[in-house]
């Protein structure tokens, strides 16, 4: 089933789409209500192996003309992925709302065998620059319990709004993970090559 712009904002609690990002990025922020949407979302739609927002976004928010923002096909995601090696750890810069990251994800899993799956031993890193794209990237990593982080700002002058910390603590390949607003240290500059904090 693919989740349809309507049922987005019924499970969002929102009446018009250009409310999604700013209440997902509240959800997200929410130990409480991020588990509450991800229970909601995943009895809507039992599939996690594509991009879930991938036309509602395009449809309601992409930037095509200022940010010349387009989101990449789930048949596009798939090539890429197969063409990348099988690594244990991911690296994307403008990840959108995140399906090329879902398809590594997915690769990940089949390669270990789902059931044989341990989130802890992946890292997925990405970068966006999009504070339209942020929530639903983090909540694309997050409803999948993978580990990693996200960068939020731009990819070429290395400065940044916010990093956020996707974290799974568990062998669970069914949890959930948390999501963790990182400090805007000199150490989270020098791990994370970040030149300066906006």
């Amino acid at each position: 089933m693919t989740l349809t712009t309507g049922k987005i904002n019924q499970l969002l609690g929102i009446t018009e789409s250009y409310q999604a990002p700013a209440r997902m990025l509240e959800l997200m922020l929410d130990d409480e209500k991020r588990q509450k949407v991800f229970k909601d979302f995943s009895a809507a739609e039992h599939d996690l192996n594509y991009e879930w927002f991938l036309n509602y976004f395009q449809d309601e928010h992409a930037e095509r003309k200022t940010k010349k923002q387009d989101f990449t096909p789930n048949s596009v995601s798939k090539l890429l992925t197969e063409m990348v090696g099988g690594g244990r750890c991911y690296y994307e810069v403008a990840a959108g709302t995140g399906s090329l990251l879902i398809k590594a994800w997915q690769k990940h899993r089949e390669q270990a065998g789902v059931i044989q799956y341990d989130p802890r031993a992946y890292w997925y890193e990405a970068e966006e620059l999009s504070d339209r794209t942020i929530p639903f990237l983090i909540f694309n990593m997050a409803i999948r319990g993978v580990n990693g982080v996200v960068l939020h700002g731009d990819s070429l002058t290395r400065e940044f709004k916010n990093v956020y910390f996707i974290r799974n603590n568990t062998s669970d390949y069914m949890a959930f993970s948390e999501v963790i607003v990182m400090p805007k240290t000199n150490q989270m500059m020098a791990d994370l090559d970040i030149r300066k904090w906006i």
